[in-house]
């Protein structure tokens, strides 16, 4: 039964039909699943995925710059990048001080992306075909925007 809620007020309906944050995350997890599914048998999510991906492209990350490249909170990334370290995935390498260290791949990391690409590409392909054109164009706008520093500025 729905509740007739006096206007202005708290309308708990309104959240539910009309939440960017509920349909994104609604979003998320079904996209997520595709490739978790995809990548399970290699031992990877998407999200650590992710993460060796940011790496290799840095070369030499410190774990700040991976957070906001990502937009991962900090705790979130240090408990993939223990998983990746103790796979021999990824290493870490001391800084100057005590405050500064380093994030690198290994031999054994780039392998893993190599062999899990058709899995991934498979996945790619299926959250294409979940997606029409004009979506995947809208997300991709949405995405430059959001790495502009300007979400409000389309690009």
């Amino acid at each position: 039964m729905r509740r007739k809620e006096k206007k202005g007020r708290f309308s708990a309906e309104w959240i539910a039909d009309h939440c960017i944050a509920v349909r994104l995350r609604l979003l998320t997890r079904a996209v997520t699943r595709l490739y978790n599914d995809a990548l399970r048998s290699h031992g990877i999510t998407i999200s650590q995925m992710n993460i060796l991906v940011a790496v290799w492209r840095m070369r030499e990350a410190k774990q700040g710059d991976v957070c906001r490249a990502l937009f991962l909170e900090k705790s979130t990334l240090s408990r993939d990048v223990e998983r990746m370290i103790a796979r021999g995935w990824l290493k870490s390498m001391q800084g100057v001080d005590r405050r500064t260290g380093f994030l690198s791949i290994t031999p054994a990391g780039q392998r893993l992306l190599e062999k899990t690409f058709p899995a991934w590409n498979r996945a790619q392909q299926q959250a294409r075909a979940l997606l029409r054109e004009e979506d995947l164009d809208a997300l991709n706008r949405a995405v430059r925007s959001l790495r502009s520093g300007n979400p409000a500025e389309p690009n």
